[in-house]
């Protein structure tokens, strides 16, 4: 999942640096959820590690 955060990312830099506005803007709007995903993901993992182990 964090390759196609990596992809959209790209593409949306792509599109904004040819002019392309709807691509770019759809292209940010599925990098932009996709990295507040994991994030959360992130932050749930990191939490979870930190207990003691059973």
């Amino acid at each position: 999942m964090l390759y196609y955060t990596i992809v959209f990312l790209v593409i949306a830099l792509i599109a904004a640096a040819l002019g392309f506005g709807g691509v770019a803007g759809e292209a940010a709007w599925i990098a932009k959820i996709l990295f507040v995903v994991f994030l959360i993901l992130f932050i749930f993992s990191a939490i979870r590690g930190k207990g003691p182990r059973v």
